[in-house]
């Protein structure tokens, strides 16, 4: 009897392992993407003053701005297109393809010879990065416990804010003596890194397998989640101008506030780290009382934020205050884009996730747009963060309309 019972256990006990290897690989990959993708698109505002001062390209704040904006602009189309693409071929394929094509578009950045060839490489890597995005997402919610969706989102996605400590940290460290096409050549290792490990080990959404497939516009668009699907990507625009905004023109706002470029680099660090943290603790309790207000204090925390990065606060008390902005909005993002996963299903979840970050690219195209604008006007630095405020306020109004459903 113990026998028998003990052979029935074990077909369960070897399923329970293998579930949890995939779900790891899953996660630990999608991470490691999710770095790459921070670190190519924060390393261009860890850039930016040195673009500036390039006197060979002869660029101007109203350009420098322009060019974030394009390759923002790239990931706009990315994501609405791969985020259908990826419902309908699988998220493996999509993903693959994406990995390979911003990594040989951030070598061609590096190559450019020019500030319109540069401008180009930009938008063709923001085609492949806008992909990611939905995929990873998609991909780490499937392979979740169904407890634990949010706190997965986020351990993945605080990947971006990784690779956006990196990025700052390589310009620290490495942007005076070798310029900034070495940052990014940095940006190809996906080729010999992550390419490589995906291709051997990363699974297909059993999920996606299984999922039947429904017309797209019955999935988003009727009954409450039509409401939903308006909302989601209002507040991911104005999410993503404040990330954008922020990761775009801080380091250049605390030079032009009379910080040093070392120290304005270093706020940027403290940005991502205070967003990793709001990500990860963010995530455990949303787990618990559902997203939706968690989200909405999450930008209220922006908009004081950088309200306070207005006032003349000392250097201390000032990191401490980035490291608030960081948690409120980068940190809030990923939140966001973990009640999107939650709230619709299997067959439609990277669609919806496609339309509300491709939507919302338009808010991260406005953000160093105005920000570079604003710069240059003689309104003062105070008005970006008036701006983000503004912003942050708005976000948090637009996800307390939300209507609930049963998955929220």
């Amino acid at each position: 009897m113990t026998t028998a019972t003990s052979m029935a256990a074990t077909p369960t006990a070897t399923s329970d392992t293998t579930d949890q290897t995939q779900r790891f690989l899953v996660l630990g990959l999608c991470f490691a993407t999710i770095v790459f993708d921070g670190y190519d698109l924060i390393v261009y505002g860890s850039v930016v003053p040195e673009l500036l001062d390039y006197g060979r390209w002869g660029l101007t704040p109203q350009r420098v701005g322009n060019i974030a904006s394009l390759g923002l602009a790239g990931m706009l189309i990315g994501a609405l297109a791969v985020g259908a693409l990826t419902d309908r071929i699988g998220r493996r394929k999509v993903l693959l393809g994406c990995l390979v094509w911003f990594s040989l578009a951030m070598g061609a950045c590096a190559l450019a010879p020019t500030a319109g060839v540069f401008a180009a490489a930009r938008f063709l890597a923001g085609l492949g990065l806008g992909g990611v995005m939905p995929t990873t997402v998609a991909l780490t919610v499937e392979y979740a416990p169904a407890d634990r969706h949010h706190r997965y989102n986020a351990l993945m996605f605080s990947g971006y804010s990784v690779g956006g400590i990196l990025a700052a940290l390589m310009a620290i460290w490495f942007l005076e003596d070798y310029g900034f096409r070495f940052l990014f050549a940095l940006g190809m290792l996906p080729l010999v890194t992550i390419v490589p490990l995906a291709w051997r080990y990363l699974p297909e959404s059993r999920q996606f397998k299984a999922a039947k497939k429904q017309p797209l516009s019955k999935a988003l668009f009727t009954g409450p989640k039509l409401a939903a699907s308006v909302l989601f990507p209002l507040a991911s625009f104005c999410g993503l101008l404040l990330v954008y905004g922020l990761n775009t023109w801080l380091p250049k706002i605390m030079q032009k506030a009379g910080y040093p470029l070392t120290s304005s680099l270093a706020f940027l660090v403290m940005l991502n780290v205070g967003a990793v943290i709001g990500a990860l603790s963010g995530s455990t309790v949303a787990d618990r009382l559902g997203a939706k207000v968690v989200t909405a204090a999450g930008f209220v925390v922006a908009a004081a934020a950088v309200l306070l990065m207005s006032q003349g606060l000392s250097i201390g008390t000032l990191y401490v205050v980035v490291a608030a902005a960081g948690l409120g909005s980068v940190g809030t993002q990923i939140l966001l884009n973990g009640y999107v996963a939650s709230y619709y299903g299997t067959d439609h979840r990277a669609s919806a996730l496609g339309w509300t970050l491709g939507i919302g690219r338009l808010g991260a195209i406005l953000g160093p747009t105005v920000g570079g604008w604003l710069l240059a006007s003689s309104l003062g630095v105070n008005w970006n963060f008036y701006t983000f405020a503004i912003a942050a306020t708005a976000g948090a109004v637009l996800v307390m309309c939300v209507p609930k459903l049963s998955a929220d």
